[in-house]
């Protein structure tokens, strides 16, 4: 290592080995196996196997959001304070993926089927675990580098992770569902006992990618005790009010999440009911909405040094919508439904802008931590987190609450074979025409967002000058 890096690391800019980048990337991949399963096929589960009413099932996404907003601001001001002896941040992935793993793997457990307590118990259960993990890990982003170009490397790396979960979530459930199940029915709706099979592999698996992150990560960019002692639960409203970048990436998450849970929420019913596939033909298009990742992810540091920032996401979010107004188009004319590769080409396309701008926004978290710092000396990288994951989680709530109003407005019925003209249609505006009203929104949001790279960076080198002062 020659003088000048030695100097530039002194600094705060790390550069990651290849194995640390993508350590930190198998906590994404991790709680993609756990939460995308859950973001999926959970109100699916809820619904066709354990026996909930759809309009129920979404009153308890609502429920358990509302309860995200005041436990996610609690654990980010804990661990903002408190410095375990396993990691500031690091040592959470342990303590919260083990709870983590057994209330995913209860969730899909229909041992007390239709009971609304044990559903909420459980699912409220793996919401404040899956916080407990969540808040840290994305806080351990911010503590690796400030180096703009790392953390871009880094992102790319933790997405292209990511969406390998998501992959083997898409593909993989419905096919092992089918593999524990003994018999030879076609549809994945009485299957109760491979449900729990299959999460019971997906979260051991999760389990033991988290440990490895935990093994590769180690944080170097934090503030003292003495700045971090004082940290508040209040602190999270006041950094919203006084970080605008903050508030602007906070409305751009639940827009962006939301149009994502809302769309993968209803593809199981879309390809069930609408197209009337099988299980193999459901696992191929959930797969779908992964497999861009692997193309383009790597692609995304090249992509943003040709047209900047915005562009990129401009560039993707239209590509998403037309991508769902492909799949509009295809599945109200007849004559086009029945060709499935066409509804995997328009799913491929639809995929390819949402991995992109979903998947790069997580590189704008340590910048907005960073201007929060520089504005007012503190780097509480743990509240920035909570504070997007109420966001983020609220997004996500968007994909059990809208469509299971949805479903219920217009008459889903679990018990028939066949869906009425209406119900199809409601599952159809849930597959494209409401995310793509949302991947709108998402364009005017995020072209409010001020910090570019050269800002950025000379923020964060005068930040370092002051520390070295």
């Amino acid at each position: 290592m020659n003088k000048d890096t030695q100097k530039l690391q002194s600094k705060g800019f790390y550069k990651l080995t290849w194995l640390q980048r993508i350590g930190f990337g198998s906590g994404d991949l991790a709680q993609n196996l756990i939460y995308q399963t859950i973001s999926m096929y959970l109100l699916f589960f809820y619904t066709n196997v354990f026996g909930l009413d759809p309009a129920v099932a979404a009153v308890m996404f609502l429920v358990v959001r509302i309860v995200d907003v005041v436990w996610d601001p609690i654990v980010g001001a804990f661990v903002d304070k408190h410095d375990p002896s396993l990691g500031k941040y690091r040592a959470y992935l342990v303590l919260g993926g083990i709870p983590l793993t057994a209330f995913a793997i209860l969730c899909f457990w229909n041992g007390f089927s239709g009971s609304l307590l044990y559903a909420y118990i459980t699912y409220v259960g793996l919401s404040m675990c899956y916080t407990l993990v969540n808040v840290p890990y994305g806080a351990l982003n911010a503590s690796l580098t400030r180096d703009t170009h790392e953390i871009t490397v880094l992102t790319s790396t933790r997405m292209f992770m990511a969406n390998l979960g998501g992959l083997a979530v898409g593909m993989g459930i419905p096919m092992l569902v089918k593999y524990f199940d003994p018999t030879e029915v076609s549809d994945l709706s009485s299957h109760d006992y491979a449900w729990f099979m299959t999460m019971t592999i997906y979260g051991v698996v999760g389990l033991a990618l988290l440990i490895f992150c935990f093994t590769q990560c180690r944080e170097r960019v934090v503030m003292d005790k003495s700045e971090t002692e004082n940290v508040r639960v209040s602190d999270l409203w006041l950094e919203f009010v006084r970080n605008r970048p903050l508030r602007i990436l906070a409305f751009f998450f639940i827009t962006a999440f939301g149009l994502m849970a809302i769309s993968n929420s209803a593809g199981a019913y879309y390809i069930t009911y609408n197209l009337g596939g099988s299980a193999e033909e459901l696992s191929v298009f959930m797969g779908l909405g992964s497999i861009p990742a692997f193309i383009f992810m790597p692609m995304i540091p090249w992509i943003k040094r040709q047209v900047g920032k915005k562009g990129m996401f401009y560039i993707f979010l239209a590509t998403a919508i037309f991508g769902m107004a492909m799949l509009y188009v295809i599945s109200m004319v007849d004559t086009l439904k029945d060709h499935m590769w066409l509804v995997y080409v328009a799913q491929f396309v639809k995929s390819t802008g949402i991995i992109v701008a979903t998947g790069y926004m997580w590189a704008l978290v340590p910048e907005v931590i960073s201007f929060g710092e520089y504005t007012h000396g503190k780097r509480i990288s743990g509240i920035v987190n909570a504070l997007t994951g109420i966001f983020y989680k609220a997004g996500m709530a968007l994909g059990g609450v809208v469509p299971g109003l949805v479903l219920a407005y217009v008459g889903f019925d679990k018990d028939a074979v066949s869906q009425s003209a209406f119900a199809q249609q409601g599952i159809l505006w849930l597959v494209a025409v409401i995310p793509a009203a949302l991947l709108l929104l998402a364009m005017f949001i995020i072209s409010r967002y001020e910090l570019t790279d050269d800002r950025i960076d000379a923020i964060n080198a005068e930040i370092e000058r002051r520390h070295n002062n």
